[in-house]
C-alpha cells in the first residue's frame, strides 16, 4: 500500500519522528586566547582530483596545530571529509581528491579587496588547479567562507573570469543567490525559509508575545525581519523593539547608546539575535554584559561558537536557545585526528576548537555536582565521557561540498569512460563549465543518511534542532538538545520539545514571562486603545450578567436567561425559580392581612344580620348593605389568588374576580348614594316614592356589573392573562408571575372602576350637606376618596416596581382600597350597634346629634 511515509520519501522530504529528541549533549572549552582579528579571517581551499593516494605528510600544511585562526575547525572538517571520500572504493575509484590550502590569502576582510587588485593576484591565479596553461585542462573547486563578502570578492575578482566553480560553506546569503552576478558560485547552506516559523512556534509554546529583535542592517537581516513579521502577525506576536545594527562602524558608533538604551528600557524578557558574527552586531553584544535585567536569547547556530568566548558575555545571559539546521551526527572525526597524531590532538585541545559530543544520560545525575566542582575536576570528568567531536553547520557544509564534488566527478568519469575506455590511465580532464553543471544538478544521500540537493531552488524548508546553551563552569560551556522543528507536519505537531531536557538543563521548570500586558483573567475582557500594539491591551470587568471563563478574551459571553453570573463573573449559575408564595415573609404577611380583613367583614356581616331589625341597619337600605358586605368579602378573598404558584386558571381568575368584585362593590356604593340623594333631593313626593318603592337605584348594580363583564370577555378574547417569567427583576432569580396579557384591557377595567368610583364620589359629595340625622353620605364620600387615592397612587408605583414587589403592590392596593370602604361605611354603624345600642332607636336617629 502506498503510505504517507512512502510519499514523503519520494518527495525527498525529511521524516521527523518523535524519537528525534534523543539525548544529545555537547561541551566545549573556552580558549585561553581569543584574538578579535581571527573572527574576520576567511581562507579559501582548492580541491582537485589526482591519481595518487593522499599521504600523511600531505596533511601537514592543512592540519597545522600552531594555527590560531578560527578557520581551523574547517581545516579539520575538510581533512576528514577528503579522507573519507578517498577511502570510499565505490566513489571515484583510482582517483583521489587533494586540496590546496591558500593560507596566504587569509586576511581581514578590510584588506581583502585591496589585496585582490594588487600584484599578488597573479600568484593566486597560479595556485588555481585549472590555471596552469602548460598542463592538460583540468578544473578544481574553491571552498570559501564563512563570510559571504569574502566569497563574493573571490568570485567577482578572480574565479568568475576563469570560470572556476566556487562552493561557499558559510550561512546562506541572498546576494550570493544571484546567478547572473555569481554564475559559478553555489551555496551549501540552505535558505532559512522556515527559521521564522520555527522561532515563532517556539515563542508560542511558552506563551510569549512581546519580543525584542536585534539584526544586522543588511539584506540578510531585512529578509529575516520580513519573514518574522509575517509569522508574528499570523500568531499575534509583537516586536517590542527592532535594533537594526548598521554594518558601517562609524554609523554604528554614533547610534550605539540608542541601541543600548532601547535594550535596557524594554520590558521584554526575550530577544532574538540574528546576523553575522563578524560584524558590528558582535561588537554590540559586548555592551549587553552590563544589563541588570535577565534576558532569554534566541539565535542561530553560527552564534553558539561566539557564545562560549568573552566576546559574548555568557555571565549576563539568563538562557540562550540556539536553532541549528538538522543533520545527522557525523562520527569519526576524533578517531581520524588521533590516527594522524594522538599526542597532538588531545581532547582538551580539540575541545578548545569545537563542541565535543557525549550522551546526556551520564550528565543527568552529575550536573549539579559539576557546577559546584572546580574547572579542572569537571574537565577531567567530561574528557572521560567524551566519545567524539561534533560538526557545526559550517563543517557539515564542507563535508557535503566534498561529497558533492566527488559525486559530480564520479558521474563525469563514467561518462568519459563510455567514450574513452582507457580514461583512467591518464589524468582526469574536467571542463569547469561541465563540472559546474554537474555539481549544481547533483543530489545524493551522504554517508550519515541525509539527503543533499545542490540545486538551491529545489531545496525545501529545512528542519531545525533546538539547543539550550549555558555555562557549566567559568571555562566550560554546555549545549543540550531540547527539541526540534519540522515544517512538514501539521501545525500542532511541528514543534517537539523535551520538557525533561529543558528542566535539568536550565534548572527551572518555568520560563520568564514575556508579554506586553498581563493576562486578563476570568471575569475580565481585554480591549485595546488606539495606537497600542496588537499584543498590548488593558483589562475591563465583564458587564453585568456576562462572564469570561478564559484568559484574554475579546468579548464576554452573556449568560442565558435562566442563568446569572456569579460574583467573580467566571461562570453562570442557574437561577432559582421563585414566586410570591405563602411561605415568603411578604406573602405570608399579605395573606394574614387578607384573612383578617375577610374575618372582620364576616363579623360585620354577622352583626348586620343579627341586628337586621334595628333602625341603623334598616335606615340605609339593608339589602344594599348586605350586597356591599358580600362584595367586599370577595374583594378581600380575591387577593389570595395573587399568592402561590401561578397557573393559567389563577392568572385569569385574578383579574376577572378583581374586576367584577370591585365593580359590584362600587356600583353598590353608587346605588346607596343615589338612594340617599333621591330621599332628600326629589321635590315631588309621589315621584320619589315611586322611584324608591320600585327599587330603581338597585338597577345600577346589574347594569354596571354587566358592562364590566363585557370588558372582561373582550379582554379574555383578545389577549388573556397568562403565566410569565421575570428573569431580570431579582438577581439570581426567575420570578414566575401572571402577565396581564393586554395591558390596554387591564387599564380599561381599572379605568371603568375609576369612573364608577368618581361618579359615586361626585354624587356623595353633592349630598354632603344633608341633615346630620342621616349623614351616611359623608361616609360614602370618604370611602370613595380613600378608594380613588389608593388606586391613583397604585399606577406610578406599579410601573416602578418589578417581580414579586409588583405583585405585592397590587395585593396591597386591593386590600387597602377594600379596607378603606369597609372602615368608612360600616365601622361607624357597627360602633353604634355594639357599643352605643341606646342610640340604635328611632327617636335617637331623629335627634340631631346622635353621634
Amino acid at each position: 500500500m502506498f503510505t504517507l511515509t512512502s510519499l514523503l520519501l519520494l518527495l525527498n522530504i525529511p521524516i521527523l519522528m518523535v524519537s528525534f529528541i534523543h539525548s544529545g549533549c555537547f561541551w566545549r572549552l573556552k580558549p585561553n586566547e581569543d584574538k578579535e582579528r581571527n573572527f574576520l579571517l576567511s581562507c579559501p581551499f582548492a580541491i582537485e582530483p589526482v591519481q595518487r593516494p593522499m599521504r600523511l605528510e600531505d596533511w601537514d600544511s592543512l592540519l597545522d596545530i600552531h594555527k590560531t585562526t578560527k578557520k581551523y575547525p574547517f581545516d579539520l572538517a575538510l581533512a576528514f571529509s577528503l579522507d573519507e571520500v578517498n577511502r570510499n572504493s565505490r566513489l571515484l575509484p583510482n582517483i583521489s581528491l587533494q586540496f590546496r590550502d591558500l593560507t596566504f590569502g587569509c586576511m581581514p576582510l578590510s584588506e581583502l579587496y585591496e589585496w585582490l587588485s594588487a600584484e599578488l593576484e597573479n600568484e593566486f591565479y597560479e595556485l588555481l588547479p585549472n590555471y596552469h596553461c602548460e598542463m592538460e585542462p583540468s578544473c578544481g573547486v574553491l571552498l570559501t567562507g564563512p563570510n559571504w563578502e569574502t566569497s563574493a570578492a573571490y568570485q567577482t575578482y578572480i574565479l568568475q573570469p576563469q570560470e572556476v566553480l566556487q562552493l561557499s560553506h558559510g550561512p546562506f546569503h541572498p546576494v550570493l543567490d544571484d546567478r547572473e552576478q555569481f554564475p559559478y558560485l553555489i551555496q551549501m547552506a540552505p535558505k532559512d525559509i522556515s527559521l521564522a516559523m520555527a522561532m515563532v512556534s517556539f515563542i508560542l509554546y511558552f506563551s510569549w508575545n512581546w519580543i525584542g529583535l536585534v539584526i544586522s542592517d543588511n539584506d540578510v537581516g531585512i529578509e529575516f525581519l520580513w519573514y518574522l513579521r509575517q509569522e508574528m502577525e499570523k500568531n499575534t506576536v509583537c516586536l517590542a523593539f527592532v535594533n537594526m545594527i548598521p554594518v558601517n562602524m562609524q554609523l554604528y558608533m554614533s547610534r550605539a547608546d540608542v541601541y543600548y538604551n532601547q535594550m535596557v528600557t524594554s520590558s521584554t524578557n526575550v530577544v532574538i539575535l540574528y546576523g553575522d558574527i563578524d560584524s558590528t552586531l558582535a561588537m554590540s553584544s559586548r555592551m549587553w554584559d552590563s544589563l541588570s535585567t535577565q534576558r532569554i536569547w534566541i539565535t542561530t547556530s553560527q552564534w553558539d561558537v561566539s557564545i562560549n568566548n568573552r566576546d559574548f558575555p555568557l555571565d549576563s545571559l539568563h538562557l540562550t536557545f540556539v536553532f541549528a539546521h538538522h543533520h545527522a551526527d557525523i562520527l569519526g572525526l576524533k578517531s581520524f585526528l588521533r590516527s594522524l597524531n594522538p599526542f597532538k590532538y588531545s581532547d582538551k585541545y580539540l575541545a578548545s576548537l569545537e563542541w565535543m559530543y557525549f550522551t546526556c544520560d551520564v550528565l543527568s545525575s552529575k550536573l549539579k555536582t559539576l557546577k559546584n566542582c572546580s574547572s579542572s575536576t569537571s574537565l577531567d570528568w567530561l574528557m572521560e565521557q567524551t566519545f567524539d567531536m561534533a560538526f557545526i553547520d559550517g563543517s557539515y557544509h564542507i563535508y557535503n561540498a566534498v561529497y558533492a564534488v566527488a559525486h559530480a566527478l564520479h558521474e563525469i568519469a563514467f561518462l568519459q569512460a563510455d567514450r574513452r575506455p582507457m580514461i583512467y590511465k591518464h589524468k582526469l580532464n574536467v571542463n569547469c563549465t561541465k563540472l559546474h553543471s554537474f555539481v549544481r544538478k547533483t543530489h545524493f544521500t551522504n554517508p550519515v543518511g541525509d539527503r543533499v540537493n545542490m540545486n538551491q531552488r529545489e531545496k525545501l524548508g529545512e528542519d531545525y534542532d533546538i539547543y539550550q546553551v549555558s555555562k557549566l563552569q567559568h571555562s566550560l560551556g554546555l549545549k543540550v538538545k531540547i527539541g526540534s522543528f519540522s515544517p512538514y507536519f501539521p501545525r500542532s505537531q511541528q514543534l517537539h520539545l523535551s520538557v525533561d531536557a529543558m528542566e535539568w538543563a536550565t534548572g527551572d521548570k518555568q520560563m520568564l514571562p514575556s508579554v506586553c500586558s498581563d493576562d486578563c483573567g476570568p471575569g475580565f475582557r481585554k480591549f485595546s486603545k488606539e495606537g497600542m500594539a496588537a499584543c498590548c491591551f488593558e483589562c475591563s470587568p465583564c458587564p453585568e450578567n456576562e462572564i469570561s471563563n478564559e484568559t484574554n478574551v475579546d468579548e464576554c459571553v452573556k449568560c442565558p436567561e435562566d442563568q446569572y453570573a456569579n460574583p467573580e463573573q467566571n461562570h453562570c449559575r442557574h437561577k432559582a425559580v421563585v414566586f410570591l408564595s405563602y411561605e415568603d415573609p411578604l406573602g405570608m404577611a399579605l395573606a394574614l392581612i387578607a384573612l383578617c380583613f375577610t374575618a372582620f367583614t364576616a363579623v360585620v356581616f354577622g352583626v348586620f344580620v343579627k341586628h337586621h331589625d334595628t333602625p341603623v341597619v334598616k335606615a340605609n337600605n339593608r339589602t344594599l348593605s348586605y350586597l356591599l358586605l358580600m362584595s367586599l368579602l370577595f374583594c378581600f378573598l380575591c387577593s389570595l389568588l395573587f399568592l402561590g404558584h401561578p397557573n393559567s386558571a389563577t392568572c385569569i381568575l385574578q383579574q376577572i374576580t378583581f374586576g367584577i368584585a370591585f365593580t359590584v362593590a362600587i356600583s353598590t356604593v353608587l346605588a346607596k348614594t343615589i338612594t340617599v340623594v333621591l330621599a332628600f333631593k326629589v321635590t315631588a313626593p309621589r315621584q320619589m316614592k315611586y322611584i324608591l318603592v320600585s327599587g330603581a337605584p338597585n338597577y345600577v348594580i346589574p347594569i354596571c356589573s354587566l358592562s364590566q363583564c363585557v370588558l372582561c370577555v373582550i379582554w379574555l378574547w383578545s389577549s388573556p392573562p397568562f403565566v410569565d417569567t421575570d428573569a431580570h427583576s431579582e438577581h439570581g432569580h426567575i420570578i414566575i408571575l401572571c402577565n396581564k396579557g393586554s395591558v390596554t384591557a387591564f387599564y380599561c377595567v381599572l379605568g371603568y372602576l375609576a369612573c364608577l368610583a368618581l361618579g359615586s364620589f361626585t354624587v356623595a359629595f353633592l349630598a354632603r350637606n344633608l341633615p346630620d340625622t342621616f349623614n351616611e353620605a359623608k361616609y360614602l364620600t370618604f370611602s370613595m376618596l380613600v378608594f380613588c387615592s389608593v388606586w391613583v397612587t397604585f399606577i406610578p408605583v406599579y410601573h416602578s416596581t418589578k417581580g414579586k414587589v409588583m405583585v405585592a403592590m397590587e395585593i396591597f392596593s386591593i386590600l387597602a382600597s377594600t379596607a378603606g370602604m369597609l372602615a368608612c361605611i360600616f365601622v361607624p354603624k357597627v360602633y353604634i350597634i355594639l357599643l352605643r345600642p341606646h342610640r340604635n332607636s328611632v327617636p335617637k336617629i331623629r335627634e340631631k346629634s346622635y353621634l
